[in-house]
């Protein structure tokens, strides 16, 4: 149990994925603050750690560990699928959502005043995502990839405008735990995306989308902050310690 009590949770959810539906459970935070060991978010969650643990335990006894796939790909695979897939499923959903929440609002606002907050929140997100996914894909997905070249074919990687890798990563993991906080707020407004017993069909599966949503953001922000971003850092280090100093990146 003690290892488990020292380690970071997104280095637990890294480890075997499964463990992110006991962290879902109570509310902890896996992906934007996985940063934190696991007896510091449950003691601030007011939540049994030894239940934690064992729920953890239980889970992921048995079979292949879950999300080793991840935690072992190259950087630059890692990076390919989080552009195909979680990046396309962001520019896919926002659309229809924003379309949806409109509906709703224009619809039901009157009764339910909380849809105005829900959309407009919804479409901030929705901004700041795009051009968040925009800088990754412009700018540091490129560099992780130039990296991973060069070191295949143990060449130099020319000095990047933004000096180090971690400049950008830091913004990144800004932005996406403005995004988490962002999504918090519309997960209490909506009753953990609760429709109303009055709500319409379209009601329902805007919810449930808006739901989807955050379930996608959670991975898609833990394969950054806990797998791709320390490793794009680490990687970086190594090749600052293997070049010749006036190679060096």
């Amino acid at each position: 149990m003690n290892s488990l009590l020292d380690k970071e949770v997104g280095q637990i959810v890294a480890e075997d994925y499964r463990s992110a539906a006991v962290f879902s459970k109570y509310g902890i935070d896996f992906c934007c603050n996985g940063n934190r060991n696991l007896y510091e978010v449950c003691s601030k969650k007011k939540v049994e750690v030894e239940i934690v643990v064992k729920e953890i335990e239980a889970l992921t006894s048995d079979g292949e560990k879950q999300g080793d796939n991840f935690n072992t790909l190259p950087l630059n695979v890692l990076a390919d699928h989080i552009e195909q897939k979680h990046h396309r499923y962001v520019e896919e959903r926002i659309p229809i959502l924003k379309q949806y929440l409109h509906k709703i609002n224009t619809v039901h606002g009157e009764r339910h005043p909380e849809l105005k907050e829900i959309y407009r929140l919804f479409s901030e997100c929705a901004g700041e995502l795009t051009m968040h996914m925009k800088k990754e894909e412009l700018v540091l997905f490129p560099f992780i990839r130039k990296m991973v070249l060069s070191l295949k074919h143990n060449e130099a990687v020319e000095s990047p405008r933004f000096l180090t890798v971690t400049n950008p990563i830091q913004t990144m993991r800004d932005e996406h735990e403005s995004a988490g906080d962002i999504f918090s707020k519309i997960s209490s407004l909506t009753h953990s995306y609760t429709p109303p017993s009055d709500a319409c069909s379209t009601y329902k599966v805007a919810f449930l989308m808006l739901k989807e949503f955050e379930e996608d953001l959670h991975l898609h922000v833990h394969l950054e902050n806990n797998i791709l971003f320390p490793k794009a850092e680490k990687l970086e280090r190594e090749m600052v310690l293997k070049m010749p100093r006036n190679q060096a990146i």
